[in-house]
């Protein structure tokens, strides 16, 4: 390089000139290394299974999630109805499809909604510090110290019972973990020797954040994403059984669980596959934040302290 002349790595050309071959890009090393995991491997394709079914319930499901039939009512599994009938004599395995596609969507908003104010949060508290650091850290432990399921159901209470108003709620829980994570790396990212030259060299403050700071934090928040998704599920099944969350007949994973629960003793049945769905989802989640965690090098247990 000539002397006195400042070349950017992320634009400059690969040494060697074009034909020169280039690193494997990280989302593909990332990959390999998730799918050598034989448990996450498995969660994963658990996941897949369940998105798929939520993604093509209407086309695979075999009833309509809401018809009713009186005459079968709490009727065991048969040749018909697979996974049995509930006590409106809708198919089970229908309304299992439908309330997948409710859950994940919930799950996926109340998360967004974390991501959104956490991170952007903790990005903006780690980089700038001082008064605003600690103002939204003050803010985040007062959040933080009021029980999650309470907080969820007095917002809830005042806003009206509903799967918009129910995730706003569970978003807002999940703003604290978000907002840790992003603002522990960031504050670490921010004393690296590259963040001090982006600055001296006089490049706008949206440049060095998003060109520096955003990929070093990505690995350690895209780990605690997956495991959040997984208790927004929780949480929001714990609004339905309650009746705060998705109101009736839309069917959820946690409204079929309150509808079974008063016909434990009659249809036991109805009860033990939207709950193992339940289990099984937020186990499968937990295990890729694992394998997500080793594949990109970090620990869930470093990200849980930074949390």
């Amino acid at each position: 390089m000539t002397e006195g002349v400042l070349i950017d790595p992320a634009t400059s050309p690969p040494p060697g000139g074009p034909a020169a071959s280039r690193p494997v890009p990280r989302r593909g090393r990332v990959l390999r290394r998730l799918l050598r995991q034989p448990v996450p491997t498995g969660a994963l394709a658990f996941l897949t299974l369940v998105v798929l079914l939520a993604v093509l319930a209407p086309w695979l499901a075999p009833f309509d999630p809401d018809r009713q039939d009186l005459l079968g009512r709490l009727q065991g599994p048969s040749a018909q109805h697979w996974l049995g009938q509930d006590d409106f004599g809708r198919d089970e395995l229908s309304r299992l499809m439908f309330g997948a596609r409710v859950s994940l969507l919930a799950s996926l908003q109340a998360v967004a909604i974390g991501v959104l104010v956490g991170v952007t949060g903790g990005l903006l508290a780690g980089y700038v510090g001082g008064r605003v650091d600690s103002l939204l850290g003050r803010l985040v432990d007062m959040l933080m110290a009021v029980p999650g399921l309470l907080f969820a159901i007095t917002v809830v209470t005042v806003l009206g019972p509903g799967l918009t108003n129910a995730m706003l709620a569970v978003g807002l829980l999940l703003t604290p973990p978000l907002f840790r994570v992003a603002r522990a790396t960031t504050r670490s990212v921010r004393e690296e020797t590259y963040i001090e030259a982006s600055r001296a060299l006089g490049f706008p403050t949206r440049r060095t954040v998003l060109h520096h700071v955003l990929p070093n934090m990505i690995a350690p928040v895209l780990v605690q994403i997956t495991i959040l998704l997984g208790l927004a599920i929780t949480i929001e099944a714990s609004l339905s059984f309650l009746g705060l969350g998705v109101q009736p007949p839309t069917a959820t994973w946690g409204s079929m669980l309150s509808e079974a629960n008063s016909y434990m003793a009659q249809a036991p049945h109805l009860i033990y596959v939207p709950g193992a769905m339940i289990a099984l989802t937020v186990l499968s989640f937990s295990l890729l934040g694992d394998g997500l965690a080793r594949a990109l090098g970090t620990s869930r247990f470093a990200v849980a302290e930074k949390a």
